[in-house]
Order: C-alpha cells, then structure tokens, then sequence
C-alpha cells in the first residue's frame, strides 16, 4: 500500500504542475512579471528577455499540496515532515521577494547580498533550533564508512553552511532552460530511494513529491522556455536539498549526489578568485553551463551533459550508501 501511494505522489505533483502551469503562466504575463536578462550574458539569452519568470510558485504549490495529501493519508505527516516544508517554503519566500523587487520594482539586482544572506541563516537557526528540540542527531558520517562523529553545538554552523550553501548553488545554476528542472528531479529522486532504503518514508514522500512537481514544471520550462522558476523556486529547491540530506544523515553524500551544483558554484569561486589575484578567467564566463555556450555548444547539448552528469552523480551515491 505505502509503496503505491509514494510512487502514485509523482504522478500528483506532476499532475497538479502541469494543471497550474498553462492557468499561472498568462497569468503572470499579464502582470507582466518577465525575466530581465542581464547583458553581460550569453547574447543568444537576449530572446528570452520578458518570458514569465516567477514560475516557481507553481512548484511550491505542487510540492505542499502533494506532501500534504499523501503524508496524511498514509499517517506520515510528522514533525519531518513539517520542517521540510518550512524551510522549503521560507527561501521559497525569500526567492519570491528577491524576485519581485526585480521584476516588479525593476531593481534588477532584487535583494542585497547582504539582506538575502540575511534571511537565509535566519531560517536556518530557526530550523535548527526545532531540529534539537525534538532530539534530531548532530552526529555526521563519512559515506561508505561506519566512522561518525558527533558535532554538538558546531552542528549549527554545518547546517547553515549547507543550507545557504546549497540554496546558491541551485539558485547559480538556473541558468539554462530546463536545468535546474531536469537536474534536481535526479537528485531528489536518488535522496527518496535512500529515504526509502532507511524507512524514513516521511522523506521519502515528500522527496518524490518534487520529483513529480519539477517534472510537471519542466513540460514548460524545458527549451524554448514558456517560464522560468525564478529564485522563488531555485532558492527553495537548494534549500529543500539540503534539509533532506541533513534529515537523513546524509549531509556529506550531498556533496556527490548535488555535484552538478557543487561544480557549478565551484567555476564561480574560481572564476572570481583567478580574475582578482591574476586577472585572468579560467572560463569564457561562469558559471560553467555559460562557459560551455560561449564554447559553442548548443544550449540544449549543455543541459542534456549536465543531466548526464547529474544522474551518474545520483547513482554513485546510492551505490556508496546503498552497497558499500
């Protein structure tokens, strides 16, 4: 019974994706919340200038709606459960404000630095504090290992460096049509057999619940896009990531199964680091998927390597977890 109802929680989240979508879509064009795209970008990235941005309300909705439902039904709406969608829902909250300033105050920029880095370490104190209150382990493990230590108080610091960390690194990759979709369907779907495979079908549910809602958003974010998710999506799916991975003790098996995003992050810091010490790029432009157009490859060829990438990531991490 609980396995069809989790496997049938794909088929609702796309479902309610692909229902909201073309109703969300005219929707936000004649709000005219379109995507500014910068100009020191790929110049073949000016044509999608105005496409409905935005579009990451409709993931939240499938995702709550989704979780909700199924973990009710099965008796597994827990306390899990519950801070899963709260740190989902808060960056995907603090997305929507950077994006509206943007879009609709046209301050391009959106949020300060400063006042994102901000909020994102709020939710995640607050998210901690619930965390040990309701006695959740600090300890964290070496992947393929039995050797696991117990960080204590410091456990915090860990947290929140995922949690902003992975939130960025989601949130620099959504740069291609499609990407972020396709790439965190992968990883979400790698971290619910793990859910899974440790009984832990809280995670589980809601894990495959945005399997389902980000493929639903990718039948219209896939390329030519027809709406991007925005930081109100990219920002809560980093966020989300990391929260599974840290609700299943997986926080250093995060790093592999998250390696598109991981790479991703890792072209910026290099990039900025050799141009202010040596004044020299290592890429055309980063982060890396912009390096590869600038390259000459077709947008649609990066998008297709990075999925490839990103499920052999996804797979080497269940085999390190799973069979080692």
């Amino acid at each position: 019974m609980i396995e069809e109802v989790v496997i049938y929680s794909i088929a609702i989240g796309f479902i309610i994706s692909v229902i909201l979508s073309p109703i969300f879509i005219p929707f936000l064009r004649r709000l005219k919340f379109g995507q500014s795209i910068r100009e020191e970008g790929p110049k073949s990235h000016q044509k999608k200038s105005g496409t409905p941005t935005m579009g990451g309300i409709i993931i939240l909705v499938s995702i709550s709606l989704t979780t909700i439902l199924v973990s009710t039904r099965l008796g597994e709406l827990s306390v899990t459960t519950y801070l899963l969608l709260f740190v989902t829902l808060g960056y995907g909250v603090l997305g929507f404000l950077d994006d509206f300033i943007k879009v609709v105050l046209k301050r391009n920029l959106g949020l300060t630095s400063l006042q994102k880095l901000l909020g994102q370490i709020v939710i995640a104190i607050i998210f901690y504090f619930i965390y040990k209150q309701n006695n959740f382990s600090t300890a964290i493990s070496i992947p393929g290992t039995d050797f696991e230590f117990d960080l204590g108080i410091l456990y915090v610091l860990l947290l929140i460096i995922w949690l902003v960390g992975f939130s960025n690194a989601v949130n620099l990759t959504d740069g291609l049509d499609g990407l972020v979709s396709g790439t965190a369907a992968i990883a979400f779907g790698a971290f619910a057999v793990l859910a899974w495979n440790q009984a832990q079908y809280d995670v589980a549910i809601f894990s495959v619940a945005i399997v389902g809602a980000v493929l639903g958003f990718l039948v219209f974010n896939a390329n030519p896009a027809k709406v991007f998710m925005g930081d109100t999506g990219s920002l809560a799916l980093g966020g989300a990531i990391a929260t599974v991975a840290i609700t299943l003790k997986l926080e250093i098996l995060l790093i592999l199964i998250g390696g598109v995003f991981v790479i991703e992050t890792l072209s910026v810091i290099i990039q900025v680091i050799s141009f202010k010490t040596t004044g020299r790029r290592v890429f055309r432009m980063s982060p890396l998927h912009h390096h590869y157009e600038l390259v000459g490859w077709s947008e649609w060829r990066v998008v297709v390597t990075f999925w490839t990438v990103g499920l052999l990531c996804a797979i080497l991490g269940i085999y390190i977890e799973v069979w080692i």
